[in-house]
């Protein structure tokens, strides 16, 4: 019996016997066994509090574009209403925009609150989202102290709700390789890790024309951009960070230069500084932050060499865990290039890798480790890279969260205790550069660190 002949004997058959669908079952006139109707999963309703660059398109205009099928934006909210307007425009959606959140969580109740605001505020819609009901998902850093981290443990324990820091940096290929090979045992038992992360001239001076410029703000690069390189290291290590002795400062950009403005386009230094930034060449930029400034009045294309700069820009840390881990860290925010050296020490050998991310003259499709062992044989292992952003883990990650039943074999889903013993390292970090004194983790929160990771 081909399909066509079956269909209309089956709504013959219907017809004919009067039958009627009821509850979720079907009754097969062939197979005469009953059969599950499959519905339709219910979509995740979705807000957004945050819709700068990061908030629209990462976790905007990507995940309209791309999980329609699974989620659907219920609301959105920031303190800017022209932002919030045209990021409504560019991400196609037609729900309700609030600069009042209380307002919109109470009004379009999500099932789940995207939170991409400044770091120091992450705590408030964190928490505000789940006493209203909403499980989180917040972008890193989960906050930018050990007070406001706390407090987010807290309010998810009482809430029963669940809070998602999306760590993406876990999803790129080449790193879940680094994870799996370390979980095999390919270098036997890791002893040390030496760690050294590069920021160029055009990224790394981006963070102090921002916002992230301030301490208060962003918790410095300590916190704001470390906290992605620390959550590797625990990641990969398994096991959780016991003290930080750190040491930092700020050396080439802020007060570290004889001239200076408020912001580059008006400024009379143009065409002397190297660090000169032409924002009206982007047309996001313009329409997200110039064309609104006079909303909020927040310059994008601020000054590098502004005096109010308080925030590290060259870093170091030792940091001890407690399976007997030692970690070299370094962070340089000026180099000329882009990248990251990454070495793992074992007693059987070492594993390591130099990943540069913004080098023209050497551009290949596939990131290389080197796999040495102590009495054998070199290996070189290439490694495809992701068709998304951060190393091809953008996808994966939004993969992992959107999409029902997809599975994660290698732990790369990150929670409250992943977020905070990430910034934790930071604050303990800032700390000790502060005065000088090891700081141990477990003094800063109730989370105490295990050997084996939890």
């Amino acid at each position: 019996m081909n399909d066509q002949s079956q269909h209309v004997s089956r709504r013959s058959f219907l017809a004919a016997t009067g039958a009627t669908l009821t509850g979720s079952l079907l009754v097969n006139p062939f197979s005469l066994q009953a059969i599950p109707i499959t519905k339709p999963a219910k979509k995740v309703r979705l807000a957004m509090v945050g819709t700068g660059s990061r908030g629209s398109s990462m976790w905007g205009t990507d995940v309209q574009k791309n999980y329609s099928e699974h989620i659907e934006f219920v609301g959105l909210c920031d303190i800017n209403p022209g932002r919030l307007e045209y990021v409504k425009k560019r991400m196609g959606v037609t729900c309700p925009t609030y600069t009042d959140f209380d307002k919109m969580m109470k009004e379009v109740k999500p099932d789940t609150l995207i939170v991409t605001t400044v770091d120091a505020t992450h705590h408030e819609f964190i928490i505000k989202g789940l006493e209203m009901g909403a499980n989180v998902l917040t972008e890193k850093p989960m906050t930018t102290d050990e007070t406001k981290c706390q407090a987010i443990l807290d309010a998810e324990k009482r809430s029963g709700k669940k809070v998602t820091v999306t760590f993406n940096y876990r999803y790129s290929p080449h790193r879940a390789k680094m994870y799996e090979l370390l979980r095999q045992g390919a270098i036997g038992k890791l002893t040390s890790v030496d760690f050294h992360w590069y920021l160029d001239t055009s990224h790394g001076a981006d963070y102090f024309r921002r916002w992230h410029r301030l301490v208060e703000k962003s918790g410095s690069l300590w916190v704001h951009k470390a906290s992605h390189h620390f959550d590797l290291l625990n990641w990969w290590i398994d096991s959780d960070p016991t003290e930080v002795y750190a040491s930092a400062s700020l050396d080439h950009y802020g007060k570290n230069n004889s001239f200076r403005h408020t912001n580059c386009r008006p400024c009379p230094h143009k065409d002397k500084c190297k660090y000169y930034w032409d924002i009206t060449k982007n047309e996001s930029y313009v329409n997200l932050y110039v064309n609104n400034e006079k909303h909020d009045g927040y310059l994008r294309d601020g000054c590098v060499w502004k005096e109010d700069i308080n925030i590290y820009d060259k870093m170091a840390a030792t940091i001890k865990y407690a399976n007997g881990v030692q970690v070299s860290y370094s962070l340089t925010t000026y180099s000329p290039y882009e990248g990251y050296r990454i070495a793992f020490n074992g007693t059987e050998g070492r594993l390591e890798a130099w990943i540069q991310e913004s080098n023209p003259t050497e551009k290949h499709d596939y990131d290389e480790l080197m796999l040495t062992k102590n009495f054998g044989d070199r290996e070189y292992i290439k490694i495809s890279h992701g068709t998304s952003g951060h190393g091809g883990g953008d996808k994966l990650l939004k993969d992992r969260i959107f999409i029902p039943g997809t599975s994660d074999p290698l732990r790369q889903s990150a929670g409250t205790r992943d977020g905070a013993l990430a910034i934790l390292i930071g604050i303990a970090a800032r700390k000790s550069t502060q005065t000088g004194q090891i700081v141990k983790i477990g003094d800063l929160t109730t989370i105490k660190p295990q050997a084996q990771k939890a």
